[in-house]
């Protein structure tokens, strides 16, 4: 007993290390247990979190530090749903949110106006506040299509837009109503509110993004970087705080202005998403738990009829809201169920508002009791009324996410069986490592943990004891880069007599798909450039006599990256392509690699092809063009008016032929050189796909 005379075990829990090892228990416990039932893990954690709260057994207060932890979370969802979407997509599909955000927000609105009026008896300020809290919305459920792989479908796309539409709508009708209320409404006020809310858009939208790239091409460290998007996320937030909107709106533009800098299969998207799925969600929802209190059923009649007043009517409009979006844009059924999944849960705005017109004291009546904007009724109403949209909102979310998610497990592009990725990477210096796997990683289909090689070569002949050592090392780098990006890369270590000799062995030996390797680097020519050494059979610079071996000995596509800034920070990838491209055996084979790297990255790729060629590059479904571009290039006997289309931060590919194949170009043996001269300030990749001819060639 002496031991523990200085732990205090009282209850609620004061230690520190109880309350955080406690929730932690309930992180992990509960989708162990709730699998079992059936319950959704979202569900179960805001359960978990009425159970220990202050309203159940008392374990834990929801004091500051959770409050924070929540707040976090909250911020961490809407960032989140900025960051995963497919940004062409959203852009073509605007309008679509616009008018759900339109629909989720008026029809709420003119159900909420006459419940309250007419019903209830409020005032029509408090009839059109209280209208305000059935419009709002919280993306409670959107780490189910997260999970389930759907973020990037049409109909999560709208709802996430229609979001914060619905929400920006809402919380400025709550500025609105409390200034007319109180009397502070005059001219000046909207200009303020109109001049804030525009001038907090621009920064965020517009200066984010300049000041995110200039960071992430001037720090490569991991931790560094991770702590620079919070910064970005908590400062979008208060921005928006600032401006008078609600600071989910700021997190969200915040994932919006990230976006294209944060590819899917980047380490860093992967270190947010753990970061977030592991505990700051769940905080969150634990504390949004907490708020339930389960007395306010017994407490007064008044509590209870308004508590069901607002649940039968906020869903019935969220589902009316979700029809009529169905209907207008011909959706499925699943994604008209998804659309109501993602927008029927109230918290984050709802309580915003509640709280606010709770506070909102308009005056007193003769026993001195305060004449509340929004009474107390509505306050323990609101808090019910919680817990059964949140437990609405899961279930309907992972119904329809479930039955999309399983729909699109057959691409109906790909109907022939898939051949697994095997992506080989040559890896010989440990500062390019992690840019050729990053490649590798957005070329592979997303969510695959497998498929990528790492290969060092030593030459047979060398004596060095030490030469091993070194050879670990760089494969180490290599796999440290792939694990970030939550890929398993299998390291692999190889005397040879040569290099080129030991990859084709290991291409032969491994069913390798694809290899992605490095330039050869020279003496530099430009300062910081690394020379290309040369390959077509004459003098001057090339690619180097390793690759050209690699080529003549072996037939896949073959990607061989020179990367001037890291591929993060890539801003368009700028696709050349010679006439007769389709008449080559790999045509689909590299096509499908650079549809990959579009959905990978989210990264706009124009494609320059004749136009002969282009018909067989543009893809049949309307999704895959969202972020390609075709431009019409004839001129492969004049490659360097290239350089008039050519922006900051482009990447520039070529797709190149061996000689003497039908899509072989003699301007070809010419590029090596402009890369190294003319196009030296840009990324490069050359991309050498499979090809008839070979007789060693297992895709012929």
């Amino acid at each position: 007993m002496p031991l523990l005379a200085h732990i205090n075990l009282t209850l609620p829990l004061e230690d520190p290390i109880l309350k955080f090892m406690l929730i932690l228990v309930i992180i992990l416990a509960a989708p162990l247990l709730l699998n079992k039932l059936k319950i959704p893990y979202l569900l179960g954690l805001i359960i978990a979190g009425a159970v220990i709260g202050p309203h159940g057994l008392n374990l834990v207060l929801r004091d500051s530090s959770i409050i924070l932890s929540g707040t976090a979370g909250l911020l961490y969802i809407m960032f989140l749903s900025g960051l995963d979407m497919d940004m062409s997509d959203f852009r073509k599909n605007s309008w679509r949110s616009l008018i759900f955000g339109l629909y989720t927000f008026c029809v709420p609105l003119a159900l909420g106006i006459l419940a309250g009026y007419y019903v209830m008896g409020f005032s029509l300020y408090s009839s059109i506040l209280l209208a305000g809290l059935f419009a709002s919305q919280t993306l409670i459920a959107y780490p189910i299509v997260s999970k389930l792989g759907i973020a990037r479908d049409k109909a999560v796309t709208i709802a996430v837009g229609g979001t914060v539409i619905t929400d920006t709508l809402a919380l400025l009708l709550l500025t609105v109503i409390v200034g007319m209320a109180t009397g502070n409404v005059d001219e000046m006020f909207w200009w303020r509110l109109g001049g804030s809310v525009l001038l907090c858009i621009v920064i965020i939208v517009f200066l984010f993004p300049l000041v995110a790239h200039w960071f992430f091409k001037q720090c490569s460290d991991n931790v560094s970087q991770y702590i620079f998007v919070l910064v970005m996320v908590f400062l979008g937030a208060f921005l928006a705080q600032l401006a008078g909107l609600e600071p989910i709106i700021g997190a969200f533009l915040s994932g919006l202005a990230l976006n294209r800098l944060i590819p899917r299969t980047s380490p860093l998207m992967n270190r947010i998403e753990f970061v977030g799925n592991a505990i700051f969600i769940p905080f969150f929802l634990i504390g949004v738990g907490m708020l339930i209190d389960y007395r306010a059923f017994f407490r007064d009649w008044e509590s209870i009829e308004v508590a069901a007043i607002m649940i039968v009517l906020i869903t019935a409009a969220k589902f009316i809201a979700a029809w009529l979006t169905q209907k207008t844009f011909r959706l499925s059924r699943d994604q008209r169920t998804v659309i109501f999944g993602l927008s029927s849960a109230h918290v984050a705005a709802t309580l915003a508002a509640v709280m606010v017109g709770y506070n909102v004291i308009l005056g007193h009546t003769p026993d001195g009791e305060p004449i509340r904007l929004l009474n107390e009724s509505v306050l323990n109403g609101t808090i019910l009324m919680i817990l059964a949209t949140c437990t609405v909102s899961t279930f309907a979310t992972q119904r329809g996410a479930h039955n999309i998610a399983i729909r699109n497990t057959q691409d109906p592009e790909e109907k022939s069986p898939r051949q697994e990725d095997h992506i080989l990477i040559p890896v010989a210096d440990e500062r390019t490592a992690d840019e050729l796997v990053g490649l590798s990683a957005m070329l592979k289909r997303a969510k695959e943990p497998n498929g990528l090689y790492a290969l060092h070569a030593i030459d047979n002949q060398i004596e060095d004891p030490n030469v091993e050592k070194r050879a670990q090392k760089i494969l180490d780098v290599a796999a440290t880069a792939a694990a970030a990006g939550d890929i398993y890369l299998q390291e692999l270590l190889r005397y040879d007599v040569n290099i080129s000799n030991a990859i084709v062995s290991v291409v032969r030996e491994r069913n390798i798909t694809d290899i992605v390797m490095g330039m050869h680097h020279g003496a530099p020519a430009v300062p910081g450039i690394p020379a290309i050494p040369g390959i077509h059979g004459g003098t001057g610079p090339g690619i180097g006599k390793m690759a050209a071996d690699v080529l003549a000995r072996s037939n896949v596509t073959t990607f061989i990256y020179h990367p001037v800034q890291p591929l993060t920070t890539i801003k368009r990838h700028l696709i050349v392509v010679p006439e007769k491209a389709e008449q080559e055996a790999g045509f689909q084979m590299w096509l499908r690699r650079i549809r990959h790297l579009a959905e990978n990255s989210g990264i706009k790729i124009v494609v320059f092809a004749p136009a002969t060629t282009m018909a067989y590059l543009r893809p049949k479904s309307r999704k895959r063009t969202a972020n390609l571009d075709f431009v019409p290039f004839e001129l492969w006997d004049d490659l360097p008016s290239l350089e008039h289309d050519l922006r900051d931060d482009d990447c520039l590919w070529f797709v190149m032929s061996r000689r003497e194949r039908v899509s072989y170009h003699p301007a070809m043996s010419r590029i090596p050189a402009m890369l190294e001269q003319l196009f030296a300030a840009y990324s490069s990749v050359l991309l050498y796909p499979v090809q008839a001819g070979d007789t060693e060639s297992r895709y012929i």
